[in-house]
């Protein structure tokens, strides 16, 4: 991910509510994990709604209840950590999309609260987050407003498909829990239950096959995160179903995303609508190399700017 600065900054999203502020406190604790900047964004729209029906009513310019906002969450982060947190505060106006990727160009990531709505509402803005972590460019990690510390925070859950999507994700899920000294678990998922052929060897069953899979992708990154404790889990249920069922047992589920200007990612919007605890959305941005394999199976033509 050209965008991604993993020594950047921690973006979040303040919205004046008093649940955000357990995101705020989400993003804190991730701040001082790693020794960085935390930066508190606020966006709002140039014009407030009007309600005809109270004339009366002089509602507050966007922009003035965008600067409450962020003093009251400074005000909460410095009364629960003190100076021990590098801290920005900046309000944009424009759409929300916008704002915050524009503010996490170069964060090591943007972190944003999980909408209580239901229903057609809750797909809606799931897609938007999935959306705005392709923008953004770096890891989008979307936190339940009703997110509260806790010991599980200490392990971190990934699912890996073997191919190219997971490399980022896999880093980012590795430095994660190496970041909380914690323990890693590796959900590779969707492959057939069934048994071999008869004339296949056992030893070379569609679980042998998954667990040299796995080997293969996990080798650079358990040599480089030696002290990360790893445990593989292999599933026949589909993708995102084996994720939502490890889900409550860590803290972070960590799922790779295509990028793009429409992302449609399946696994990952259904991990941020159904989970209950964190999710990171870590966008793959596809390589020339890549794009040109693509070209060859396809016979397209590729142009890279």
């Amino acid at each position: 991910m050209a965008g991604w600065n993993r020594t950047g900054s921690v973006v979040v999203e303040v919205d004046g509510s008093a649940e955000n502020l357990r995101v705020v406190d989400y993003a804190a604790a991730e701040a001082l994990r790693f020794g960085a900047e935390l930066v508190l964004v606020a966006p709002y729209l140039a014009h407030g709604s009007f309600n005809p029906m109270t004339p009366g009513y002089a509602p507050k310019p966007p922009a003035d209840l965008a600067d409450a906002a962020l003093r009251a969450a400074v005000a909460h982060v410095r009364h629960l950590n003190g100076y021990a947190l590098e801290l920005a505060a900046l309000s944009g106006e424009g759409s929300r999309a916008r704002v915050l990727a524009h503010a996490a160009q170069k964060a090591r990531m943007l972190i944003v609260g999980r909408s209580r709505s239901r229903g057609p509402q809750r797909l809606m803005h799931t897609q938007a987050n999935l959306t705005l972590a392709a923008r953004a460019g770096c890891p989008v990690v979307v936190v339940p407003l009703s997110w509260k510390p806790a010991l599980l925070d200490r392990k971190v859950a990934v699912g890996i498909d073997g191919t190219a999507l997971s490399t980022e994700a896999l880093e980012f899920a590795f430095a994660e829990t190496a970041g909380r000294e914690g323990d890693l678990i590796v959900v590779h998922a969707g492959l057939p239950a069934e048994r071999p052929f008869a004339d296949e060897d056992p030893e070379y069953s569609w679980i042998s096959r998954a667990d040299c899979l796995l080997s293969e992708t996990l080798a650079p990154w358990t040599s480089r995160f030696p002290n990360v404790k790893v445990t593989r889990f292999l599933s026949s249920r589909l993708p995102a179903a084996a994720l939502v069922h490890e889900s409550g047992e860590v803290g972070l589920v960590v799922v790779g995303a295509h990028s793009g200007p429409l992302p449609v990612d399946p696994v990952a919007r259904r991990s941020m609508a159904a989970m209950t605890c964190p999710v990171a959305i870590v966008p793959h941005h596809t390589t020339d190399a890549e794009r040109r394999r693509v070209s060859r199976r396809t016979g397209s033509v590729v142009t890279t700017a």
